[in-house]
């Protein structure tokens, strides 16, 4: 690969750049992105050889396109780049949903969709901005790519190669089991921690309340630090499968408020034993 052009040098994009750069490849990396600010911060980083704010130019010869901002941004710079598409270039992208993501691109690309290859990769971290970008951010984390019937198997055999040497594990599987798996186990967990600090926040007594939390809260609420934007349009695209999600944890919420309203300790005791032999079963699957 010679030249790859990254939209959204934030975390996620620049993160995959600095492995990049770790990792050997002697690809010209150009940045795109809505702020001079932050391309001008990347630069002055050194994590992207070149900004461009013209996606015609920065498509010039180039092997691949990775898409790694908000996902309601796809729909946008598809359409940018879609005349200066080379049959040769593969475009990929690093969005949290999936379904919604292949519908655009199938959409905005006709022909050409079979050059893209959706993506996820499982990382990140509460902060945002091309300044929390890091060489490891990858490193021995999961990619998932949905790849379809009509994808070109090069194509996704050259993006598995670009997370494999950002040190990435990757696997496939179909875009909707992909959205149904991280509704339960990411998209949940970030919606349930921005309400409780937003519930937290908005009492007459949060500045005590807030005095007084620690590590407890501290750990639960981490991810509720995480990009607004992003998470606002990964909620509204997933919203169907996320729904069901919030269904079930309101259901399990009411049996648990059952057994406080019953004193029923025994039934608490099973479920709280129940829950963290699976989260310590699964930390220990996780550090293997």
């Amino acid at each position: 690969m010679k030249k790859i052009v990254i939209f959204g040098v934030g975390l996620i994009g620049g993160s995959v750049a600095l492995a990049l750069k770790k990792a050997g490849s002697a690809a010209q990396i150009i940045g795109v992105g809505r702020s001079t600010d932050s391309m001008q911060s990347a630069l002055d980083l050194g994590v992207i050889d070149a900004a461009c704010s013209d996606a015609s130019q920065a498509l010039q010869y180039a092997d691949m396109v990775l898409i790694a901002a908000p996902v309601a941004q796809t729909a946008s710079i598809l359409t940018s780049i879609k005349p200066a598409l080379a049959p040769s270039t593969v475009i990929t992208d690093a969005g949290s949903t999936k379904s919604d993501v292949l519908a655009c691109a199938q959409e905005i690309l006709g022909e050409q969709f079979n050059q893209f290859v959706g993506g996820h990769p499982i990382a990140g971290a509460e902060k945002s901005g091309v300044t929390a970008a890091t060489t490891d951010l990858y490193r021995n984390k999961n990619v998932v790519l949905t790849p379809t019937e009509a994808t070109n198997a090069d194509a996704v055999q050259r993006v598995r190669e670009l997370w494999q040497l950002c040190g990435a594990s990757v696997t496939e599987m179909p875009a909707a089991t992909h959205d149904s798996i991280f509704a339960a186990v990411s998209h949940l967990p970030h919606l349930l921690a921005f309400a409780l600090v937003d519930d937290i926040a908005s009492r007459q007594n949060a500045e005590q309340l807030f005095g007084f939390a620690a590590s407890g809260f501290r750990d639960f609420t981490r991810i509720a630090g995480s990009h607004p934007e992003m998470w606002r349009d990964i909620s509204l695209a997933n919203r169907t499968a996320l729904l069901s999600e919030i269904t079930a944890y309101q259901d399990e919420l009411s049996r648990l408020k059952h057994m406080l309203e019953q004193s029923d300790g025994d039934a608490l005791h099973t479920l709280f034993e129940r829950a963290s032999t699976a989260r310590n079963n699964w930390a220990k699957l996780r550090d293997q």
